[in-house]
């Protein structure tokens, strides 16, 4: 391994809004359709007990809510848990309001649920909209699901406006949960996907490519982007980066990424714009039809983040993001998903002209593909700038690394190559790397063999599949706080887990035959119980 010390001069960088498939990444700019995508021993620490058994009763009724409409009662539903009290959300939350944990009673969406209205791209109304300064609030333990008994699923989703914000704060014994109709019947398994639509936050950071219409797209103030695929126009973007879109914290997504109208996909959690007020950490996406999550455009700031199961691309950074990311697990399903990291710049209309620039950069990643039939397990291209450091990548045979387009490769433009440092990756024996569209093979080599402790062939074993091994903690470690951002904790590991003591995923995730975290944490198939 050789070691060299290096500092990143944070640039301005870019998420692009599209992926057509896996492989395919269509600019906004260029007029096509956007593709929001869809298709060992147990750790000890310190969880929560195990939710207990026996038969949940329902509530006598649904609670009165301050949103206009209030709440529906729509009857009761029955799970292998026991029998719920269903409250449905209205189809606009135009009032702060409260959703409160009440034993025996879940919440529904039944189509599209708006919180707020849109604010536009500026927050004082100069273009003509103002901000309705709407927040919906979630208490620890209340579960959001999707359909009701006519519209099974049916594409509900729920959308937090420019000038809006969510509250959902969970704890690690009771975190807050979204999840499909199916989940709560148990009828859900372990291979399910693409149930509901899932969360979208939207804000008016920037991003790096605008809708069609707007005439000067170097003129961020005026650059928004349209969320594809819903009935309704719903425009994110603007020139706030320290916007805020509320907070969200100790939350589930399962068995999202249903498929919307003209054949668009909503992730798990889809971000656009958001600010560098949002926050949103100890988050965990489950079993996603297409990616764990998305980043178009703005500031994402995450830490202790959780994907498992995504069908298509774990994490997904486009349109300009600037998104950074600490201690976090990734586990792809042995039957599905593409690549673990997809990160992309606007190119074709103004490459990397367009400006802001996508940019990710994590530490303390755990990432293990699915299979060998997977694709590569990190896709680079338009450009874009990213950062890798202190992580461990299980390639499960499949090639680590691919870069696409010299501009991603070169050292002059954005904040110049990508950069590794203390990464230790297990990748396939024969085809380690890949490169195209102008990038050699022989350059993506040189690259990471030659940044500083990185070891593409070393034998990666943990334990539970999310622990560090003695021989990963023996690892070099790269002072991530003093190279690159002091968003990032100083630490004295690689890897998302040191051991078992280290237990931050501990209570609020759940267990699937992908991933199992341990006692305490629940099976995903079913509701926890309180």
């Amino acid at each position: 391994m050789k070691n060299f010390s290096r500092s990143l001069v944070v640039g301005c960088s870019a998420l692009a809004l599209a992926s057509c498939g896996g492989d395919e990444i269509v600019s906004p700019g260029t007029g096509g359709d956007i593709i929001i995508n869809n298709p060992t021993p147990t750790p000890t620490g310190t969880p929560t007990p195990t939710p207990t058994g026996g038969t949940v009763t329902a509530a006598g009724g649904c609670p009165t809510i301050a949103a206009s409409g209030g709440l529906t009662d729509d009857g009761t539903i029955t799970g292998p848990t026991g029998t719920y009290r269903v409250c449905v959300l209205p189809s606009t939350i135009d009032t702060d309001t409260n959703l409160p944990y009440i034993a025996g009673l879940l919440y529904a969406m039944d189509g599209r649920v708006d919180v707020g209205e849109d604010g536009g791209r500026t927050p004082d109304g100069t273009d003509g909209l103002d901000d309705t300064d709407v927040t919906l609030s979630l208490e620890p333990g209340v579960v959001v699901f999707a359909g009701n008994a006519t519209t099974p699923n049916g594409e509900s989703y729920l959308v937090v406006n420019r000038g809006n914000e969510i509250d959902a704060v969970g704890t690690a014994d009771m975190p807050i949960i979204f999840t499909s109709r199916d989940n709560v019947l148990g009828l859900a398994t372990d291979s399910s996907i693409g149930q509901w639509g899932g969360v979208v936050l939207l804000g008016r950071a920037p991003v790096s490519d605008c809708r069609d219409g707007v005439p000067n797209k170097a003129n961020q103030a005026d650059c928004e982007q349209e969320l594809e695929g819903a009935a309704i126009t719903t425009l994110f973007g603007g020139n706030t980066p320290a916007d805020s879109s509320g907070t969200m914290d100790y939350v589930q997504i399962r068995y999202s990424g249903y498929t919307l109208t003209g054949g668009s996909e909503l992730q798990s959690l889809t971000t656009g714009g958001i600010g560098s007020g949002t926050s949103v950490n100890h988050f965990m996406s489950f079993n996603s039809s297409d990616d764990g999550m998305e980043f178009f455009g703005g500031t994402v700031k995450m830490k202790y983040v959780v994907a498992v199961g995504a069908d298509d691309d774990s994490i997904d950074v486009d349109t300009g993001a600037q998104a950074d990311m600490q201690h976090v697990i990734v586990k792809q399903r042995s039957n599905g998903g593409d690549h673990i990291v997809e990160l992309d710049s606007p190119d074709g209309d103004y490459s990397v002209d367009a400006l802001p620039r996508t940019n990710l950069r994590i530490s303390n990643a755990t990432m293990v593909a699915g299979s060998s039939a997977a694709s590569r397990s990190l896709r680079l291209r338009g450009g874009a700038d990213f950062s890798l450091v202190n992580s461990v990548l299980d390639s499960v045979g499949a090639p680590c690394l691919r870069i696409d387009e010299a501009d991603t490769i070169a050292a002059n433009v954005g904040d110049g190559a990508p950069f590794f440092a203390s990464v230790a990756a297990d990748c396939s024996t024969t085809e380690p790397f890949q490169a195209s569209s102008g990038v050699t093979v022989q350059q993506v080599a040189d690259l990471f063999n030659n940044s500083a402790d990185t070891d593409a062939a070393f034998d990666v074993v943990l334990t539970s599949g999310f622990i560090n091994s003695d021989a990963i903690n023996a690892w070099p470690v790269y002072n991530a706080n003093a190279g690159i951002s002091t968003f990032f904790d100083t630490v004295d590991h690689i890897g998302a887990v040191k051991d078992a003591a280290d237990d931050w995923w501990a209570g609020w995730t759940c267990d699937s035959a992908t991933l199992t975290f341990g006692d305490g944490t629940g099976a995903c198939t079913t509701l926890p119980v309180y």
